[in-house]
Order: structure tokens, then sequence, then C-alpha cells
């Protein structure tokens, strides 16, 4: 009997520890005032997009601090049912948060992205920062489908005052000036180095003002890594970032 209590007392003991551990919650970013918290999947985290941000606005002499929480292969609905992005979120300290996920260019998938995307600005709105929509791309087989991408994001950001981030136009406007860009990596759905850095262009030049033909070719991260553009590349995307943005009439609204 006092062996059978024992062995009880143990079993809960460990259920209890158990049970503190799970409950442990991951640590996410809180922002310092003015900074911008990234939310999507790889295709942000791929080549550190948000780093890429940050170094760029600083190279151009404006400060622009950069955070994420981003999972592989996450939806917004994801990101919703795990709490990290709205826990980070509800930290504030954001000027604006940056959200992404698939290309969501299906009817059903649009509907999801604009229900979403409102449901994240509630929170986002709360602690009084604004909602982007980081507009990505379709796989390299469906290129047919970059039109039906840019009007989902556009649609998602229209619904709630948001920012649009023109970075399908902008791949599309590269290509225009060299058919040859690689933009895609061998997947053909991540993006290059240079699909990356382009992506950044536009986000920087909206979020900053400043003109993406301005901006450096050679990125150095806030972990100190350098992404280096060849120079003839980095004119073509630079140019083909501000025409994006100034072909979709992109501009920070107001509140």
């Amino acid at each position: 009997m006092l062996r059978l209590a024992s062995l009880l007392l143990a079993c809960a003991c460990w259920a209890c520890g158990s049970g503190a551990s799970s409950a442990q919650q991951r640590s996410v970013p809180t922002g310092s005032g003015d900074d911008v918290l990234f939310v999507g999947n790889s295709l942000t985290y791929t080549n550190d997009l948000p780093g890429l941000v940050q170094g760029l606005a600083a190279a151009a002499g404006i400060r622009l601090q950069t955070a994420s929480v981003t999972f592989p292969g996450y939806s917004l609905a994801d990101h919703l049912d795990q709490r990290d992005a709205l826990r980070a979120v509800a930290n504030g300290g954001w000027r604006v948060v940056v959200l992404q996920q698939g290309p969501s260019s299906l009817i059903e998938s649009r509907e999801l992205l604009r229900r979403d995307t409102a449901l994240f600005d509630q929170h986002i709105r709360a602690v009084g920062a604004r909602t982007a929509l980081f507009s990505v791309w379709p796989e390299s087989t469906r290129q047919s489908a970059f039109g039906d991408v840019a009007a989902s994001y556009a649609a998602a950001a229209a619904d709630v005052r948001g920012i649009y981030l023109p970075v399908t136009q902008a791949w599309l406007e590269a290509w225009q000036r060299d058919p040859s860009l690689a933009l895609y990596s061998e997947d053909g759905f991540h993006p290059s180095a240079h699909g990356s850095y382009l992506a950044a262009l536009v986000i920087t030049g909206v979020l900053t003002g400043i003109s993406p033909s301005q901006m450096t070719a050679q990125v150095v991260r806030p972990g100190g890594s350098e992404l280096s553009i060849p120079a003839a590349v980095a004119t073509v995307l630079r140019n083909a970032a501000a025409a994006a943005i100034a072909s979709t009439g992109t501009a920070v609204p107001p509140g």
C-alpha cells in the first residue's frame, strides 16, 4: 500500500512537471517603438528578407529595426492558431506589421487571406501599428497566376486600409527588363538571393519613402553577413522595384 502511494505521488509530480514544461512559451520579439515585425513563412525567412530590409535602410541612413515570427509552410490562419505572432504583436513597439502567406491566387485562398488579414489587423491596430501585405509570387510552373496573386494581396490590404507591398509586380517588371534573371531558387518557388533582394528593395522603398534606385547593391544584414549583387543586375532590380512602386501608386495611407 505504501509502495502504491509512493508510485502515485511520483506519477503526480511527473505530470505536474510535464504540464509546467509544455506550458512554457517560446520567447517572441518586442519592438522598441518604431520597428517592423514580419509575420510569414519561408518566403520571408529565406535569405533573411527582414535583415535585408534593415540593412538597406541602414545604408541609406535610416534606422529601421526588423524582427520576425516565421514558420515553414504557415498561412496566416496557422499563425492565428499557433499565437506566437499574436503575442509578438501584443508586445508592442511596432510601427508596421508585415503579413505574408502563400500565393493565395485561388478564390478560396483569397477569401482566407482577406479574412485572416482582417483578424490580424484588429490586434495590430490595438497596439498602434499598421498592417502591411507582402505580395509574393506563384510557383514557377504557374506564372500565369501572377495577376491573381497581386489581386489577392491588394484586396487584403485595401480591406484594412493597410500598406500594399507590390513585390509581385516588381518580379514582372524585372523580367520585362531582363527575362534571364533567376529570381527563383532551384526549387522553383523560394526566392533566389536576387529575388529576395528585389523584394527587400520594394519593401524598404515603400516603408521609408526612399527610391530603390538610390539603394546600395551591397547589403549588410544585422548579424554581419553581406549580400553583394553584381552592379549590372542591381541596376535592373532597383529600376524594377522603383517601377513597381510607381505603377501601383503605392504609398503609406493614413491610419
